[in-house]
């Protein structure tokens, strides 16, 4: 896809969902990358669906406290207001770097250069309304220290964005169930704060996004917390886990592919290194869900041979028709894809350009899933879990069928007039 067809957006499509019991939405770490889950979440918002459960780490943890924090009709312009926050203009080099013209076999040579520069600034001047370098790091190494005073970079300045564009008495006192995952670093567990059991403040959704050694730890209650994202970067079984007797529709919103070219230098490695890391998890958790499904089909079968009234007074029998009775779970995946130019530092590459692409392929991607209503029916007992991902059919389309055309039109308003909120 080229840069103009890049700029052009879907229509939306009007969607009227079955009557789920709860509509979850997964928001995955990421880093720079979040802003494509704004993206999926505007088009959600502009669909008319409503989360009734919210489960998010690192950065998905910070796009969780603006969806959560706001009222359904000011979401999508918070989430807009903190993006526009914490990225970077483009400096005069970056423009430079850009206009490079397009050589055969160097096409994304320019952009390539901007984008790497970006994420330079971004090591070496933090992100503005996010984090700054710590102005005496040299003497971090010097004597002992608390866990939240050793980093490269001080999150002060987070903490005052969250405030600015979430509203925490509404996370804690409004109608979507929030839970937040990050590490306890004494015990190397991963934990979820979560707004059914305790008051959340900014300080549990900072530590879900305190990647070390970048981000410092942050203490709550005694104890010191790092990123969720070190154990399992997909909170999927959060919300899943409490959905045996639901039918519950998932909209997971990953930000790392498991699907990518083969490396063919060091810095391709690395990329490809967190693609995998990163996404390996979402993979074992769907497998083992859609294992948990089979067995409880199997249990059902093998309890329609034992006589009723013997099934009514046992106790094991008892919790194995729980088993047998479950919901019905549709996980319906959105999953960010690589451009062309990215490489390894993707996910502390903050230039606006970037995000408002982020943002836009995030639009797209939800409005074509929307685009198969079939999609969204609430599963059978027999079939129970189920997956989807407008990708993975786009691809199976076009190897069994050929190219996939699709009638794009064009916008009124370009990606970035419309998410800085141009008029």
């Amino acid at each position: 896809m080229n840069a103009s067809q890049r700029n052009k957006l879907l229509q939306p499509h009007p969607l009227k969902l079955p009557s789920y019991d709860e509509i979850g939405l997964v928001l995955q770490g990421g880093g720079a990358l979040g802003s494509y889950q704004a993206g999926v979440y505007e088009g959600l918002a502009e669909a008319g669906v409503e989360p009734t459960r919210i489960s998010g780490i690192s950065i998905g943890a910070l796009n969780t406290a603006i969806i959560a924090g706001n009222a359904p009709g000011d979401r999508v312009e918070a989430l807009r207001g903190f993006w526009n926050t914490i990225s970077q203009p483009a400096d005069y080099f970056s423009q430079v770097s850009a206009r490079i013209p397009a050589w055969p076999g160097f096409e994304d040579m320019g952009r390539r250069w901007s984008s790497a520069w970006a994420a330079t600034r971004t090591l070496i001047e933090g992100q503005a309304g996010f984090f700054s370098p710590r102005t005496q790091l040299s003497f971090a190494a010097l004597g002992k220290k608390s866990p939240d005073q050793i980093s490269y970079y001080d999150t002060a300045a987070l903490r005052e964005s969250l405030l600015r564009y979430a509203n925490f008495d509404r996370i804690n006192d409004g109608n979507i169930r929030v839970s937040v995952g990050a590490v306890n670093l004494r015990t190397g567990n991963l934990v979820y704060f979560d707004n059914s059991k305790m008051r959340l403040a900014p300080e549990h959704f900072i530590a879900s996004g305190a990647l070390p050694p970048g981000f410092p730890a942050v203490e709550i209650d005694g104890e010191f917390y790092w990123d969720g994202g070190l154990v399992s970067n997909t909170p999927l079984t959060e919300i899943i886990r409490e959905s045996q007797h639901k039918d519950t529709l998932v909209f997971q919103v990953d930000l790392w592919s498991s699907r990518g070219r083969l490396p063919s230098d060091f810095m391709d490695i690395s990329e490809r290194t967190k693609d995998i890391q990163y996404s390996s998890r979402t993979r074992a958790i769907t497998a083992f869900m859609s294992q948990n499904q089979k067995h409880a089909q199997m249990i059902k079968a093998l309890l329609e041979h034992i006589p009723e009234k013997v099934r009514l007074v046992h106790p094991l029998l008892l919790e194995a028709q729980k088993v047998a009775d479950g919901g019905a779970v549709n996980v319906v995946h959105l999953i960010y894809k690589n451009k062309p130019f990215e490489g390894h530092y993707k996910d502390y590459e903050f230039s606006k350009g970037t995000m408002y692409e982020h943002w836009t392929s995030g639009l797209e991607d939800i409005r074509r899933s929307f685009g198969h209503p079939e999609w969204f029916d609430i599963p059978s007992r027999e079939i129970g879990f189920v997956t989807r991902d407008v990708h993975r059919y786009r691809q199976e389309v076009s190897e069994t069928a050929g190219p996939v055309k699709e009638h794009v039109p064009q916008s009124k308003r370009s990606p970035e007039e419309r998410l800085s909120g141009a008029k």
